[in-house]
């Protein structure tokens, strides 16, 4: 059974042809994300992290559905910090320009950027072509996007030892490439959210 806020934004999306937008924030760090891999019999791998300090690298990350389903896009952004509000303004235009004024139901979570008054005001003059709908609170399991993360985070940054944050830029891009290059996943990350066209 859809979460009532989900299938009202479907509904929506397929009445004003509307594209369904998740929308989710993560990060990751130069600490690796430790997997089980193959080597020879008898030559254990060693994973060297370089340093003790970590830096984070955050990434705002969308999944887009058009209102019929037939078609997906994803798009990121990566940013050393955290997510304040006018980083989040700053995706928010980016997917306004890609879309070129096409109506789009824009899905996130409770975060306290999405929330600021800064925020809820530039939400309010973007009406004639952004609606706003929030998940529950405590739900991650209702947007898809928390499955890219996991699917990135397991596969293609999998025992990856960057040295800097610029070193872990080329396997995030090859993990997105590889999201946008396969349609059915995308698709297969929405059905685990529990959202069907």
């Amino acid at each position: 059974m859809e979460e009532p806020a989900l299938g009202r934004a479907k509904k929506n999306a397929r009445r004003q042809h509307a594209w369904l937008v998740f929308e989710d924030e993560s990060g990751v760090s130069q600490q690796p994300v430790v997997r089980r891999t193959w080597a020879p019999r008898g030559e254990t791998p060693i994973l060297t992290p370089t340093g003790g300090h970590w830096k984070r690298l955050s990434i705002a990350g969308a999944l887009a559905f058009r209102w019929d389903g037939r078609r997906s896009r994803f798009f990121f952004q990566t940013h050393t910090g955290s997510y304040t509000d006018g980083v989040l303004i700053t995706f928010v235009r980016a997917l306004q320009r890609h879309f070129g004024g096409r109506r789009l139901i824009l899905i996130w979570d409770g975060l306290g950027g999405h929330k600021s008054r800064r925020m809820l005001a530039y939400l309010r003059r973007q009406r004639p072509w952004l609606t706003v709908e929030r998940l529950p609170a405590y739900a991650p399991e209702l947007n898809p996007v928390e499955q890219v993360w996991g699917n990135v985070k397991t596969r293609d940054l999998a025992n990856v030892c960057a040295p800097d944050l610029a070193a872990l830029r080329p396997p995030l891009r090859r993990g997105f490439a590889r999201i946008r290059s396969q349609p059915d996943l995308a698709l297969a990350f929405l059905h685990h959210a529990g959202l069907r066209f």
